[in-house]
């Protein structure tokens, strides 16, 4: 079986959810490994592991442009967003993503984590803060922030290889 991982990664952790993939699939199978620049439109393979971002609440544009062009095949969804950890949430955002993929193509599995958001998300929520001091769904926003900082960790990374090899 040949694989694919194409992914968009704006902070490195949807990258190293696709490293692992490859980590984990081995290196010998893999036709293209690399971002949407690097793999162009014209990716041949068994099966597309395709990554991403959350950019509200979908994934970013040039993943999903990616994923509107590929027709007939194989594809595993798998992403990071910094806001929440709640299954249903990374659900919603999974239903946008698979909404960019053509009818003819067949998802066969996905997967979602938490992933860390850069500093300057934190200042911004701390700003907020100080504009309204005891904002409950602030300071939620920040305790998510902190709570983000870990992901992926070595379980998120364990979940991943558990859903990949589930579609193999």
């Amino acid at each position: 079986m040949t694989y694919a991982v194409i992914y968009a990664s704006a902070t490195g952790n949807t990258k190293m959810l696709a490293e692992e993939i490859r980590k984990r699939l081995g290196k010998k199978e893999c036709v293209c490994f690399g971002t949407v620049e690097e793999a162009g439109t014209a990716v041949r393979a068994d099966i597309i592991f395709a990554g991403f971002w959350t950019d509200k609440g979908d994934c970013s544009e040039e993943l999903g442009h990616f994923l509107e062009g590929l027709h007939g095949r194989r594809v595993f969804l798998f992403g990071t967003a910094g806001f929440g950890g709640a299954q249903s949430y990374f659900d919603q955002i999974l239903e946008r993503v698979k909404g960019h993929l053509a009818a003819d193509n067949e998802v066969v599995g996905t997967y979602m984590c938490q992933g860390k958001m850069p500093q300057s998300v934190r200042k911004r929520y701390e700003g907020m803060m100080e504009q309204n001091p005891g904002d409950q769904r602030i300071k939620g926003m920040i305790e998510n922030f902190d709570r983000a900082v870990q992901h992926p960790d070595e379980a998120d990374l364990n979940m991943l290889g558990e859903a990949v090899r589930d579609v193999l």
